[in-house]
């Protein structure tokens, strides 16, 4: 565990935006854990939750790209989406409109919809800004649960 740590911590900032991006994409990755990993060590917090947080968001708008193609079939074969999932999405946000990027901070949910978003030719700059509001939220309550916990832990072998 403590080389993991040392590799998170050489990795940095880049490291976690990286782990962030890959979890964001269709990639199935937790940046939750590397995010509460990484807080452990001497990084700066806000920077950590910054750059997690601009991975994620980037790696959203690549689900959110990958819709604008229309490619369905790609969605589902190569992307492992069924096609359930998109038409339920796809029905959920018929009409809301871009602030339903926020929701793209959810677990399972996150990619069908920016998906969605992306066929449905959503205005980008404000479907990334919803999905950067979101996905901020999340790490900010991710931080503020994981330094608690990490102070729990480190206070019990203390």
């Amino acid at each position: 565990m403590e080389q993991l740590l040392q590799i998170l911590q050489d990795w940095g900032y880049a490291g976690t935006f990286l782990a962030a991006f890959l979890a964001g994409s269709i990639v199935p990755f937790s940046s939750e854990l590397v995010l509460v990993a990484l807080l452990q060590t001497d990084l700066d917090p806000l920077w950590l939750i910054v750059w997690t947080t601009l991975g994620n968001t980037a790696g959203g708008m690549t689900c959110y790209w990958i819709g604008t193609l229309g490619k369905m079939e790609w969605i589902y074969k190569y992307l492992k989406v069924k096609k359930d999932k998109i038409d339920k999405f796809h029905r959920f946000l018929q009409g809301k409109g871009t602030m339903m990027a926020i929701f793209t901070c959810l677990p399972y949910a996150g990619e069908p919809i920016a998906i969605c978003l992306g066929l449905m030719r959503s205005n980008v700059v404000a479907t990334t800004a919803f999905m950067f509001i979101g996905k901020l939220a999340r790490y900010l309550i991710v931080a503020y649960v994981g330094i608690k916990a990490g102070e729990a832990i480190i206070g019990a072998w203390a």
